[in-house]
């Protein structure tokens, strides 16, 4: 059974691959034709810098030490500049699907990187875990390919390939940071680092911008980068540092797999999909999946057992 705090985190988690599936339709219409890649990067990672600083002002203030400070720029790069430049410039030049078919590594590279770097032991019952949702969730994908005319493209699946393992170092690494610090502390600092490092190279690609080249802004095209600079980065970074805080890295990672799931409901909703017996076949994997994960033993666990 899961206590109230790991429930919490769950929730949380939960709630930000919602949001993040929700955005890649959303990011696939705004590019490039109306918000430049390199653009809608630094625009995330601007404003919300700027709303995680502004909301910093309401809590309190906590002192991060030099050593977690240079920690927190390494988690910025892997985490937000990285991450997320090489996400959107490779969506841009690949399919959605082979997108979300690389996703399906990252608690791979989460599981893998946890044992180096964190000792997490690698369990049947987590690995067995892994695998089976990783199967769920490019069954789920391939069943949905007839949705999507897009072509692939070796560059951008290798831009996603890279942006798929720094989020899980991120993930790895933010752990221990997430347990000493507030989520909008860590942010405010991340999205800070980020956007300094990659202002100077993508400020001009804002100007260029054909949304803001109109007289007359389109409110579509303002309420999906509204959605994008909110709805898919300020809230959802606000809350994977806080399920961090109350779950192991791989059972976040994890999560990942339930953004086909919500991808496919969408895609079923506007009439693009419909429901087959594979589809609920491999959400069933995926969920058995989770679960698995979720119910494995932790170090801590395996430490006390021990003794």
């Amino acid at each position: 059974m899961l206590n109230g705090e790991k429930l919490k985190g769950h929730i949380l988690i939960l709630i930000t691959n919602i949001l993040f599936a929700i955005n890649m339709p959303i990011s696939k219409y705004l590019l490039p034709s109306h918000v430049q890649p390199e653009a809608l990067t630094i625009m995330r990672m601007g404003s919300a810098c700027l709303l995680f600083w502004l909301t910093s002002l309401f809590i309190k203030r906590e002192k991060v030490t030099i050593k977690d400070l240079g920690l927190l720029f390494i988690c910025a790069m892997c985490g937000v500049g990285i991450n997320q430049g090489l996400f959107i410039v490779g969506l841009n030049r690949t399919s959605p699907v082979d997108a979300s078919i690389i996703a399906t590594g990252v608690p791979i590279f989460v599981m893998l990187l946890a044992a180096v770097i964190l000792k997490e032991p690698i369990t049947k019952m987590k690995a067995f875990g892994v695998l089976m949702g990783c199967t769920g969730g490019i069954s789920l994908i391939l069943a949905s390919t007839h949705a999507t005319g897009q072509a692939s493209s070796l560059e951008g699946n290798l831009m996603i390939i890279v942006s798929a393992f720094v989020y899980s170092i991120y993930l790895v690494l933010s752990k221990p940071l997430s347990l000493r610090y507030s989520a909008v502390t860590m942010m405010k600092w991340m999205f800070l680092f980020s956007t300094l490092v990659l202002l100077p190279f993508t400020y001009r690609h804002v100007l260029d911008t054909p949304a803001f080249q109109r007289e007359t802004l389109n409110m579509q095209e303002l309420g999906a980068i509204s959605f994008v600079l909110i709805g898919a980065t300020f809230i959802p970074y606000l809350l994977i540092p806080m399920s961090l805080k109350r779950i192991r890295p791989t059972t976040v990672s994890m999560y990942n797999y339930i953004q086909p799931i919500i991808a496919s409901l969408i895609a079923v909703m506007i009439g693009q999909d419909t429901f087959s017996l594979q589809k609920v076949l491999s959400a069933a994997l995926v969920f058995a999946g989770v679960y698995l994960v979720t119910q494995s033993k932790s170090r801590a666990d395996l430490e006390k057992e021990s003794r």
